[in-house]
């Protein structure tokens, strides 16, 4: 009795070996991302060449006009310069930054929606182009339509708010704060087109008629491509629809129709025989006068 009491106690005392199941770890989700792949490098690419044929063509077309002749020439150079930095920048992968939102995803049944980090590549640079080049392109429309200084102004700087705004807009991370962004950026570009639409067609009305006609084909069509550029934010940067390589494609047809498209037709309209002419004298075309210059070493 002593030895079965001993070995039913020592099988109820002694832990016998059971399995266990581990306790599960909870691992977040690495970030997604969202960068430019092979076609948008291409893309790139291409777009950096065919920038830099127009800044080659617009430089020697404006050597073939007199000084006098040569503002829209000098200002659609520079706009085509600018742009064909900024595509060789992206091209070679730099001006560029990740912006980070998180990525809702709903589920059915009860279960709780989770969320995933993502990284979409934004080039910054792009904006930088932006913000330069469209003034210069709206003072081509201003001047030829005989636009007054202070129009002018307002116009130039509701373009700079409108980059400005857009650059702040791909880079928030709250979705309230990102379209709030936009919504301002809109507004701006409002700002704009009033005044090309508007004043423009109002100032231009009192200048030649061909000059005139001269305008309104070249405006009507600046002003839907400009439209379409926020139209492109917001299915690309701010609902994310669009892949970054979408991006890049949709970006690159539309700055090469504003700027090198929008160039040529100005320019062989300004080398035609029977085109209206601005011609500038003054410091533009003769420099300062020797007349009252003070002279280094002179008396004043």
């Amino acid at each position: 009795m002593v030895d079965a009491f001993k070995t039913t106690t020592s099988s109820l005392l002694v832990p016998t070996t059971t399995s266990v199941s581990p306790i599960p770890t909870v691992i977040p989700n690495p970030p997604h991302y969202e960068k430019v792949g092979e076609t948008g490098t291409k893309t790139l690419w291409v777009a950096f060449v065919i920038m830099l044929v127009s800044t080659i063509a617009f430089a020697t077309l404006s050597y073939r006009v007199p000084v006098q002749k040569r503002l829209f020439h000098v200002l659609t150079t520079f706009a085509v310069v600018i742009a064909t930095l900024s595509y060789f920048a992206m091209a070679t992968g730099s001006g560029t930054y990740y912006a980070y939102h998180l990525a809702r995803e709903h589920h059915k049944h009860g279960i709780p929606d989770t969320f995933e980090p993502v990284l979409r590549q934004v080039f910054w640079v792009r904006y930088v182009d932006w913000a330069l080049t469209t003034p210069l392109l709206l003072l081509d429309l201003a001047f030829l339509a005989g636009v007054n200084g202070a129009n002018i102004f307002v116009a130039v700087f509701a373009n700079i708010v409108t980059m400005l705004t857009g650059l702040f807009f791909a880079y928030s991370e709250n979705t309230s704060q990102r379209w709030g962004w936009y919504a301002m950026a809109c507004v701006a570009h409002l700002v704009v087109i009033y005044q090309l639409i508007v004043v423009g067609r109002r100032a231009v009305l009192g200048e030649d008629r061909k000059a005139a006609t001269l305008y309104v084909s070249l405006g009507a069509p600046s002003l839907v491509i400009w439209t379409l550029y926020p139209v492109v934010w917001a299915i690309g940067t701010g609902a994310r629809k669009w892949s970054v390589d979408a991006d890049v494609v949709a970006y690159a047809v539309l700055d090469i129709l504003a700027k090198s498209a929008f160039g040529f037709w100005l320019l062989c309209a300004q080398a035609s025989a029977e085109s209206p002419y601005t011609s500038i004298g003054g410091f533009w075309s003769h420099g300062l006068s020797t007349e009252g210059a003070v002279r280094l070493g002179e008396e004043p």
